[in-house]
């Protein structure tokens, strides 16, 4: 079972309940699967991030495969989203505050365990990034659609600073509660804000209106 601090934990299982239950729910809009399809992409997006983190450096099996609390608030999130998608719909707002909370502590848990097993920082800047987003990547990819991460509102970016404070705070030998919390909060705080403001990180200046890349118009096409 899981030692993290009582209060991240909490915030770690609910942020698999929010990212079961906000997977689902994309799932849903995205496509016409059926309850196994929504509630197992459902839990792809709640557990996938974890998953690829803890087989990359070699904890197995993986965290989210001993402790059955993650399976049940992936599996119970994304059950709700099937069983009240038309319902879920009209509450955006607390979902993706919950959404937000779930990248958050996902960061900071993945950059502080990639850290404890011996990896330098870029590695654990990457799979804490890579906790975060990378259930939700998985998903997008199976339902046929660029991962978000991708293209919207600053998802990322939020969970590569959270992941960047952890790790200051591990080699300046001060990471504890206190400190886990304030990297997850500084994302949270971030990723809202992008929310809020419709914020994107910077595209190519390049692109075209289409968004296809730059125009192929040459001299001779303007003849």
């Amino acid at each position: 079972m899981d030692t993290q601090p009582p209060l991240l934990l909490a915030l770690d299982l609910t942020g698999t309940f929010a990212f079961g239950l906000n997977g689902a729910l994309t799932a849903v809009r995205a496509t016409q699967l059926d309850v196994v399809g929504v509630v197992g992409l459902g839990m792809i997006t709640a557990l996938g991030g974890g998953v690829i983190r803890d087989v990359l450096i070699g904890t197995l099996p993986p965290a989210t495969f001993v402790d059955w609390r993650y399976f049940a608030l992936a599996a119970g999130g994304g059950l709700l989203a099937f069983v009240g998608s038309r319902f879920l719909d009209r509450l955006g707002t607390p979902i993706t505050v919950l959404d937000a909370v779930g990248l958050s502590t996902f960061a900071v848990i993945g950059a502080s365990k990639a850290l404890n097993h011996g990896l330098g920082i870029g590695p654990a800047l990457v799979l804490g990034v890579i906790t975060g987003v990378g259930g939700g990547t998985i998903r997008d990819a199976l339902v046929g659609q660029v991962p978000s991460v991708l293209r919207s509102d600053l998802y990322a970016i939020p969970a590569l600073i959270a992941a960047a404070i952890t790790v200051v705070a591990v080699k300046a030998d001060f990471y504890g509660l206190a400190a886990a919390l304030i990297a997850a909060a500084v994302c949270f705080v971030i990723r809202m804000v992008g929310v809020r403001l419709a914020l994107n990180a910077p595209r190519p200046p390049w692109t075209g209106p289409s968004g296809s890349g730059p125009s192929s118009t040459g001299p001779a096409d303007r003849e």
